[in-house]
Formats: structure tokens, C-alpha cells, sequence
């Protein structure tokens, strides 16, 4: 098989149509009596992951590519509006699809997990807070990585050490990430089931011995950098080649993907645009694992 955007496009579509067909309800609701869309839901699964990894962040230059370009995968396509407010109604729709795909890959298995969070910049100038549709959520905060103040989300990830999303969560900027992971373990309880005895490594932020014991319940292992006065901690010489892998997983979605200029302005329309990224990070490092590649997280072959 091809490692080309129009293979993995395809493998997506047909994945996600199979799904549909087995598990209709998870398509977005729409009433019973009306106009009958004329891009389906798996193609507009497809679609979506597509522009992701071409990097478009506007979904007026996407389409006109698209329709340029595209045609012989998508013969029906929507007009901007129409475009916009189905990926809205379908970001659930992303979400399993992703899910779905990370479970059919050979690392999913993987018991060692890497988590963190980074800045989802939302907006820059004052007015743009005042006014913006995600005053309440979005929140000034600091990025000590990059010794800068936003205004925005955080996205936290947690990912195996080839890169894979396992579990990601939208936050405040100033959401403590300790229970931002502890609430994503309750969210997910499948997921410590499927994976006993875990491994997860943090960074110094991840402190605590409360935190630390609900995670030993769990049966989940704790690997962190000591923080200043604290005695020296197992597995310290592993800390800093593994914590690359996920600062270079935040920098593909940053750098190739474009988590940053994502343009979304109102809550549903940020998760949506989120799930995307995902959504193609995650659709190439299954396609890669299928196809044997030696790189799963590569996505030279599909960014263009």
C-alpha cells in the first residue's frame, strides 16, 4: 500500500464509513424530515483530516482547493457555512473515529506514557477578549517554555513514547494539570482497564504525594524530574531524552498542523478545529503502522 495523502484518505473513509454503517447513532443528529446531505459523514470525516494536514486554516481557501483539486475524492462539496456549522456538529464524530483508529494500532498496547499540556493561543489584542465567545473558558495564563504570557486554552495530551494520542483534554490556561489528568482517567475508565500497570512520566509540574497515591490506585507508576529540595528520584537519566518525545509531539502539532492559528472563535468551533489535529496526527500514525513504515508520527508523505 502507498503512503500518499489519497491512500490515507481512502483507508479513512472507508474505516469511518464502516464504522457509520455498524454504529449509526454516532453520526451528528439531524431531524428525520428534511434535505438529505449530499457529503456524507464519513466524507466529511475525511475531508476535515485532509485540511488539517495540508495545513489550511481557513475553510474558505479549503474548499476552493478542494474543489480545484479534490474532486475525484469528494464530487459533493458544501459551501463555507454549510462546511463550518457540520464540523461543529461533528466534532464528536472526529473524536471516535480517532479513538477507533489509535485502538487498531500496533502501540496502542504501549505501558509507558508520556503526559503534558501546551498553549491553544485564542486571541492577542484586548478587544478580542472582551468580545470573544470563549471569555470564561479561554483565560490568561504562561507558557514557561517559551517565557511568554497568552490568553487561551491548554491542550493536555497524554501519549505513548512513538507519539500516539491516547487521552487529551480542553482547558483553562491556569487549569492545574494534575487534575486535569485525574479527571481524564475518570472520564476514560476503559482505558486503565485495557492497560494495567502503567508507566506515565511528567514533568515537575506533576507533584505530589496525593497526586502520586491516587495514580499508585490506579496502578499507575509515577516518573518525574525531582523538584528543587527534593531527594534524587528513580529513573532520573531517563527523563530527558524520553521528554523530548512529547515536547516533539507538541511541536508537530504546533509546527506541522498548525495547532496555533487554529481560528476558531466560539467554543464549539475550537474543539472541532482541535479535534481535527488530532484526528490526523493520530490517521497517520495508523496508516504508517499498517503499511510498515519505520517512522510512525512521519507525516512527510501526506502534507502535501
Amino acid at each position: 500500500m502507498k503512503t500518499e495523502l489519497d491512500t490515507l484518505a481512502t483507508a479513512l473513509y472507508v474505516k469511518s464509513d464502516d464504522l457509520l454503517k455498524a454504529s449509526p447513532h454516532l453520526a451528528p443528529w439531524r431531524p428525520a424530515v428534511g434535505i438529505t446531505p449530499r457529503l456524507t459523514d464519513a466524507e466529511l470525516v475525511t475531508l476535515a483530516m485532509m485540511q488539517a494536514m495540508l495545513g489550511f486554516t481557513s475553510e474558505a481557501r479549503w474548499l476552493r482547493h478542494a474543489r480545484s483539486h479534490l474532486r475525484h475524492l469528494f464530487p459533493c462539496l458544501p459551501k463555507q457555512p454549510g462546511y463550518n456549522k457540520r464540523l461543529r456538529k461533528g466534532a464528536g464524530l472526529l473524536r471516535r473515529v480517532t479513538q477507533l483508529l489509535a485502538t487498531e494500532t500496533s502501540v496502542w498496547s504501549d505501558d509507558v506514557w508520556i503526559v503534558d499540556s501546551t498553549p491553544v493561543e485564542c486571541g492577542r489584542s484586548r478587544e478580542t477578549v472582551k468580545r470573544s465567545d470563549l471569555a470564561g473558558w479561554a483565560e490568561y495564563g504562561y507558557c514557561a517554555s517559551h517565557s511568554r504570557f497568552f490568553w487561551g486554552l491548554r491542550l493536555h495530551l497524554v501519549c505513548t513514547l512513538q507519539g500516539l494520542p491516547v487521552a487529551f483534554a480542553l482547558t483553562g490556561a491556569t487549569a492545574d494539570e494534575r487534575e486535569t489528568m485525574l479527571d481524564l482517567l475518570a472520564a476514560e475508565p476503559g482505558l486503565l482497564a485495557a492497560h494495567p500497570a502503567q508507566t506515565l512520566i511528567g514533568d515537575k509540574n506533576y507533584f505530589g504525594r496525593g497526586f502520586e497515591d491516587e495514580l499508585a490506585e490506579q496502578d499507575i507508576r509515577l516518573l518525574r524530574p525531582a523538584r528543587k529540595g527534593e531527594p534524587q528520584r528513580s529513573g532520573a537519566p531517563l527523563f530527558k531524552p524520553l521528554r523530548q518525545v512529547i515536547e516533539s509531539v507538541n511541536e508537530t502539532f504546533k509546527g506541522q498542523l498548525d495547532l496555533e492559528q487554529h481560528r476558531g472563535r466560539t467554543p464549539a468551533g475550537v474543539v472541532a478545529r482541535i479535534m481535527q489535529r488530532i484526528l490526523a496526527l493520530t490517521a497517520a500514525i495508523w496508516h504508517n503502522d499498517h503499511t510498515g513504515q519505520p517512522v510512525l508520527r512521519s507525516l512527510a508523505a501526506y502534507d502535501h
